[in-house]
């Protein structure tokens, strides 16, 4: 299984776009700032969005084409399954 996901800070004011064959190991990467770069510097830590794929290509394609997209399609994206903009992950 693959995961194309969307997540942010707490304050909802950045949009990461990722993919992974794990989300679970992902939002605890992000959770706690295993990796360097964008996430760890803008505190992504909240799951509001995820899709799910059988074969990588389709999750990479999918990844790829909702990075294109503006903030505002992203969340009209993430309203369609999460209006509230709660946390997704089993963790919280």
């Amino acid at each position: 299984m693959y995961y194309v996901y969307i997540a942010t800070n707490f304050t909802n004011s950045v949009l990461y776009t990722g993919m992974t064959n794990n989300l679970k190991r992902r939002m605890h990467e992000h959770r706690n700032k295993l990796t360097s770069g964008f996430s760890s510097k803008y505190n992504i830590k909240k799951l509001i969005y995820y899709d799910t794929f059988d074969n990588p290509k389709d999750a990479i394609a999918a990844e790829k084409r909702v990075k294109g997209w503006t903030r505002i399609k992203k969340i009209n994206l993430i309203k369609t399954i999460n209006p509230e903009f709660r946390n997704l992950d089993e963790k919280d």
